[in-house]
């Protein structure tokens, strides 16, 4: 493990977790189809179920070589590995402590399920750590955090949240999808499971749906017990995919992150848009924060269209940037927060957290940014009319 934490980025992305071509030595690792494997005087049941095919057990290697971790898992989707990695640790009884602002998937896996379970939950008021420790109880277990959040970008101190966790002998968790592995290592400030719905960035092609868990050995190994289980375990054609991806990982979120920022600059200055969301702009609240703990400050940003400029209308007037669901991939999306990604919460509960009608989230691609300003200068053009 030692050795390969030396390697390059662009190297560890390559590299690492290659499933080895004996016969052909061919470039690209090919792909164990089977479901059945012999195990007859060998160590490993090999079962798709159990997470350990070729492909998948070496995938795994490569992301947690990516997240600084001893070990990953990886999953069918974001939530599977949400999910897998929560239930892993609670059981009737337990408390867990949340973040306000997070993906609303996760919110609503939380709301929808947890009383089924007899699982305690609170929210806290905002990002600061000090709303986390005054919600813990004696029975919670689990310190939930995601940041940058989704949609509005907020920057949660995980240092901070790690020493509180520790005094209290609690788990932290952490959704690192908006950062990915380029841009932010949460195990490097104490935070215990990283999670990733590698749909977005480590996929970035938007033609594929999985998840991923990084963290120690042994926490990997309690949440795998909990996985079997639940069965979301990701086929080896999308195994394949994703290793693929992930060769370029580094190149991709680089450039969209340099977009990003140019994007946010010229954003903030758009007498059409009232808010911009992007944690590497000095007007963020939270910019001191994000710059500790951020090699970079991500691709993802959102801002708040003014008074009488109608979100769903802008984004039907855009060219190049495609109003979409997803995000991360190589081309610029938007989507509306409100009508999408958040639509499971009542209208005051989005309102409670800033979800405003007029926000856009706003993921951005590797195109020119001069392309991406020009088409939204005559979609705002056209909204306006």
């Amino acid at each position: 493990m030692e050795k390969l934490k030396k390697l390059g980025i662009n190297t560890t992305c390559v590299h690492v977790g290659e499933v080895k071509d004996e016969q052909f030595k061919g470039a690209v690792s090919p792909i164990y189809m089977s479901t059945s494997y012999a195990f007859d005087n060998v160590d490993v049941k090999r079962y798709p179920r159990y997470y350990n095919t070729p492909n998948q057990e070496m995938l795994c290697k490569k992301i947690a070589a990516l997240e600084n971790t001893e070990d990953a898992l990886i999953f069918s989707s974001g939530m599977a590995a949400i999910s897998s990695a929560m239930l892993a640790f609670l059981q009737k009884g337990d408390h867990v402590v949340v973040q306000q602002v997070i993906y609303g998937g996760t919110y609503n896996f939380i709301v929808s399920e947890f009383d089924k379970y007899g699982i305690e939950y609170s929210f806290t008021e905002s990002d600061n750590a000090y709303d986390f420790k005054s919600l813990i109880k004696e029975n919670t277990k689990i310190l939930y955090i995601e940041t940058p959040s989704n949609p509005l970008l907020g920057i949660t101190d995980m240092k901070a949240i790690s020493k509180i966790a520790k005094e209290h002998k609690i788990l932290t968790m952490i959704d690192n999808t908006f950062a990915s592995p380029i841009n932010q290592n949460p195990i490097d400030f104490g935070i215990d499971i990283i999670i990733h719905s590698a749909t977005k960035y480590m996929g970035g092609h938007s033609d594929i749906s999985a998840g991923a868990v990084a963290a120690s050995k042994e926490h990997i190994g309690q949440i795998w017990k909990t996985a079997i289980n639940l069965g979301g375990n990701l086929s080896d054609q999308t195994v394949w995919l994703l290793e693929r991806s992930l060769k370029t990982l580094n190149l991709r979120v680089k450039a969209q992150t340099e977009n990003a920022q140019i994007m946010a600059e010229y954003l903030e200055k758009n007498s059409n848009i009232d808010a911009v969301y992007y944690p590497g702009l000095k007007s963020h609240s939270q910019y001191e924060i994000a710059k500790k703990q951020m090699k970079g400050f991500g691709a993802m940003l959102s801002f708040q269209l003014k008074e009488g400029i109608d979100a769903m209308e802008f984004q039907r007037n855009l060219k190049l940037i495609k109003p979409s669901m997803s995000l991360a991939g190589l081309e610029s999306t938007t989507v509306s927060p409100a009508q999408t990604t958040h639509a499971l919460l009542s209208e005051a509960e989005r309102l409670e957290r800033g979800i405003k009608d007029g926000l856009i989230r706003f993921s951005v691609g590797i195109e020119e940014s001069e392309d991406l300003i020009n088409d939204i200068e005559q979609a705002i053009k056209k909204a306006k009319n």
